[in-house]
Parts: structure tokens; C-alpha cells; sequence
């Protein structure tokens, strides 16, 4: 994550010991709000949520993939 400005409690270490956005049990990002499927730490999200823009291809479908989790 280099030098994202991510909240700690939000990330924890990949098995190759980098540090990676938290998921939740079902595979979802620890910082979505489902409720309202939005990001609570948009301002302060990492690089690579900055690639992907909301509706693309790519994002659709990631969401489809957790969805069919």
C-alpha cells in the first residue's frame, strides 16, 4: 500500500507480509458502509481504488465476484 494514508484498523498483512485493505468474513472491504455501499474513508482510500472507477468493467466485476461469494 505504499504510501497510502489508509486508517491501521482498516488494513492487515497478506501472507507475504505486505499490507492489504481488510476484508470482512464474506469478502467485502472493511471500509464499505453497506448500508449505503459507499466508502466511509474516500478521501483517504488507496491507489488502487483510485484505478478502479465506480460502474467500470473492472468494478462491476469485482463486485460480481464477491456477490457470488
Amino acid at each position: 500500500m505504499g504510501d497510502d494514508d489508509i486508517p491501521p484498523e482498516l488494513t492487515e498483512q497478506d501472507r507475504w507480509d505486505g499490507w492489504v485493505m481488510a476484508r470482512l468474513a464474506d469478502g467485502w472491504c472493511a471500509a464499505l458502509d453497506r448500508n449505503t455501499m459507499l466508502c466511509t474513508i474516500y478521501e483517504r482510500r488507496p491507489v488502487i481504488c483510485r484505478d478502479y472507477q465506480v460502474g467500470d468493467s473492472d468494478c462491476i466485476g469485482e463486485r460480481l465476484q464477491l456477490s457470488a461469494a
